[in-house]
C-alpha cells in the first residue's frame, strides 16, 4: 500500500467536500439571509475540519499534495463547464461534498479506521442540509 497516495486522496478529498459545503454555504447566508441555515452548513464545514485533523497527520496530508502533477487538474466534465440556474450549483456542490465524504469514509478506514464513523455521519448530515436547501429553492 503507497501510502502517500492514500494521504492523496484523503487530501484531495477534504479539500473537495469543504468546497462543495462552502459554495452551499453561500447560497443560505447570502442568497436567502438564512442565518440559521447558513450557520448548519458552516458548523458542518468545521466538523469537516475537526474531524480531518484528529484522524489524520495535516503535515502528511500537506506535504504529499502534488497539484501540479495532479492527472485531473486540468479535466473538466461538459456539465462543470456550465450551470444553468442557482438549483444546479447548490445539487452539484452538495453532490461533491457527499462523493467526497463517502470516500474519506473508505480511504480514512486505511490510516485511522476511527475516522470512517465520523465522515459516515457527516456525509449523513449533509443529506439532511441538501433537502433542507433544495426546499428553499423550489419555493
Amino acid at each position: 500500500m503507497n501510502i502517500k497516495n492514500i494521504y492523496r486522496i484523503i487530501d484531495a478529498n477534504l479539500n473537495r467536500a469543504r468546497e462543495g459545503v462552502r459554495v452551499t454555504e453561500e447560497v443560505a447566508r447570502l442568497y436567502f439571509d438564512d442565518a440559521k441555515l447558513s450557520s448548519e452548513f458552516k458548523n458542518l464545514r468545521h466538523e469537516l475540519t475537526k474531524v480531518a485533523k484528529k484522524s489524520f497527520d495535516q503535515k502528511k496530508l500537506l506535504s504529499f499534495r502534488d497539484s501540479e502533477k495532479d492527472v485531473g487538474a486540468d479535466s473538466m466534465g461538459s456539465l462543470e463547464k456550465r450551470r444553468a440556474d442557482l438549483n444546479s450549483i447548490v445539487q452539484a456542490n452538495l453532490r461533491r461534498s457527499e462523493e467526497a465524504t463517502r470516500v474519506l469514509e473508505e480511504f480514512g478506514k486505511l490510516i485511522n479506521p476511527d475516522s470512517a464513523k465520523s465522515f459516515k455521519r457527516i456525509r449523513f448530515r449533509l443529506y439532511t442540509l441538501e433537502q433542507k436547501i433544495l426546499g428553499l429553492l423550489q419555493e
